[in-house]
């Protein structure tokens, strides 16, 4: 099928991604929002707009994000800029949809800044013609259960991007499972395919708001069953090892640096930001390994590595430059038998990755934002 002016849908499309693009890219928010709003005015499907003009366009943020092409500060100004130009599609009449179906709560995980990908979410539901009560980022779970003791919804849709968010969305899945309702979660935190979803005794998982949506007017979500515990979930949490390291993280954190300074001398010459940058690179470092202790998947914290030598590569820095902090972090876990086998298991793939000359964690230009996960833009899925 063809438009009024002879290109295909497709074609209108990837034009939109890229007159988006260049307005985000400059800051421009009235020409985002101009050219958004002209779209559906021609008759552009206002949940292609989200799905394959916006959701695309975040993403690309994150990926030059990544490649050290835009700064912390330009990423956030982009996510700000697409997150108006939503909010601008919903007030369109094209979006405008009576709700005919149930209602839904979509929210993110206490502790989650990423909202975008659970804003897109609520607007293809409320295109759909669900009721969408959009609760926005990091919702706390007693405030989650209040407004659903409230609104009686049909399902909670719950939104993560961040693997270190897994145990508060367990804790948050297993409060809204206890009043009787029904969980569906996605976003990058929950892994290929969904993984820690069903670890997690979610009830549903979407790799993207559209396949949510769909999943969603198939029937209803199964009623969770009573009494659910999160021990039920994940056995292995009866070691404690979870608990004692995440309990510890801000004294591994403190300890490692100041042996750090003994071990590498350059340390002591870093000046107060490079310290800083590097307590923060250790810090994430703790707290991807007691998310994998969580779950109990080495390859949550080896995936992270690899990607953290990635990021950090691009800003001149080598993957050696980690192998350090996992060293002395080994010598302070050496009575935790998981926790010690993740780490050798991330060094020794570190040490399979190209490496140009070793360099000390921290050690990078001054002016460089730190690659910590906690500022990284994520996949809108």
């Amino acid at each position: 099928m063809r438009s009024q002016h002879g290109a295909s849908p497709l074609t209108r499309t990837d034009a939109l991604v890229e007159r988006v693009w260049e307005a985000v890219m400059t800051l421009d928010e009235p020409a985002a929002v101009r050219a958004v709003l002209r779209a559906l005015d021609d008759g552009l499907d206002p949940e292609a707009v989200l799905m394959e003009v916006i959701g695309p366009v975040q993403g690309r943020v994150g990926e030059e994000w990544a490649a050290n092409r835009v700064s912390v500060a330009q990423e956030h100004a982009a996510t700000a800029i697409n997150d108006r130009a939503v909010a601008a599609l919903a007030l369109h009449p094209a979006a405008r949809t009576q709700p005919s179906r149930g209602r839904i709560t979509v929210a993110c995980v206490d502790g989650e800044w990423h909202a975008l990908p659970a804003r897109l979410l609520a607007e293809v539901l409320r295109i759909r013609g669900w009721h969408v009560d959009y609760l926005g980022a990091q919702v706390p779970a007693p405030h989650l259960i209040a407004h659903l003791h409230r609104t009686g919804p049909d399902a909670v849709a719950l939104s993560s991007s961040i693997p270190t968010r897994l145990p508060v969305a367990h804790a948050t899945i297993t409060a809204c499972q206890a009043v009787g309702t029904p969980v569906m979660v996605g976003g990058a935190a929950f892994g290929p395919g969904g993984r820690y979803a069903r670890l997690l005794g979610a009830d549903a998982w979407a790799p993207d708001a559209r396949t949510a949506a769909d999943d969603l007017a198939r029937g209803p979500l199964p009623r969770p069953a009573p009494a659910h515990q999160v021990i039920d979930d994940l056995p292995h949490l009866k070691d404690q090892e979870y608990t004692l390291v995440a309990r510890s993280r801000p004294r591994l954190v403190r300890e490692v640096m100041a042996e750090l300074e003994d071990a590498y001398p350059a340390v002591r010459g870093y000046t107060d930001a490079q310290r800083e940058r590097t307590a923060e690179d250790l810090s994430h470092i703790v707290e991807f390994l007691t998310a994998a202790l969580y779950t109990d998947d080495e390859e949550l914290f080896g995936g992270f590595l690899l990607w953290t030598a990635e990021v950090l590569a691009v800003r001149g820095v080598p993957a050696a430059s980690l192998l350090p902090a996992l060293t002395l972090l080994g010598r302070r876990l050496v009575d935790f038998p998981r926790a010690a086998a993740m780490l050798r298991a991330g060094a020794d793939r570190l040490t399979r990755t190209p490496a140009t000359s070793a360099r000390t964690p921290g050690e990078r230009p001054a002016q460089e934002p730190a690659p910590t996960p906690s500022t990284a833009p994520h996949p809108t899925a």
